[in-house]
């Protein structure tokens, strides 16, 4: 777990005619935390959580890696900070979209292409953070500290099945099979896609929602 703070011990000073006071235990802020989480994001996106090493974030952060062992104690635990970080910010877009006055179909549409810039780091702002979550799995991290990560994608994934629990879809359609294939379809993107490439990040999302729009009731927008 992280300790971002240090608890100074009580000492001694003097003030004025030497009086002796006791300053009172003041939690000791590192500025160089976040630094260090932004770092181990951009090596864990690029090499991958199994390939990264303490060393190799070392190296990213400027810092020492026992500096990096004061914060975390495992690697582990520095890749469930990032991921937990990358959770918060590609949870907290969606939410705004759920919290729009927009027709189900058009959130649906603008999360899909959220999801889209985030995992391919496109969006404006978009940060390393929101990549690892997106990219790593939970089969790639240790097995006893899988559940935090399953739990952590299973948060962001209730914000899919509650957009798609808003559609007026056709009566038997399996919501949870419909879901689960967009969500996978979306993550098989950054496979094929190509910057340069004929169709945008926008016109994708739009044709992934279109094929939803068929399982849509006749007449719903």
């Amino acid at each position: 777990m992280s300790a971002s703070t240090v608890w100074v011990q009580p000492e001694k000073s003097t003030v004025g005619a030497g009086t002796p006071v006791r300053r009172s235990a003041k939690p000791r802020s590192h500025n160089r935390h976040q630094d260090l989480l932004l770092a181990a994001a951009q090596v864990f996106r690029d090499k991958g959580y199994a390939q990264a090493s303490m060393r190799d974030i070392a190296q990213a952060s400027g810092m020492m890696a026992g500096s990096i062992y004061y914060h975390y104690a495992a690697k582990s635990d520095l890749l469930l900070a990032v991921y937990t970080e990358g959770v918060r910010l590609v949870s907290s877009a969606i939410d705004e979209i759920l919290a729009s006055s927009a027709s189900p179909v058009v959130q649906l549409e603008r999360a899909v292409l959220n999801h889209l810039e985030m995992m391919l780091g496109t969006l404006p702002g978009a940060s390393p953070f929101a990549s690892v979550f997106i990219q790593v799995q939970p089969h790639d991290f240790p097995l006893e500290g899988r559940q935090a990560l399953v739990d952590l994608r299973h948060s962001y994934e209730d914000k899919f099945k509650a957009l798609v629990a808003r559609l007026p879809l056709r009566r038997g359609t399996d919501k949870s099979l419909l879901r689960l294939q967009l969500i996978g379809a979306l993550n098989h993107v950054p496979i094929w896609y190509k910057a340069d490439g004929r169709k945008s990040l926008s016109a994708i999302a739009k044709a992934m929602t279109a094929h939803v729009r068929w399982a849509l009731e006749e007449g719903a927008a």
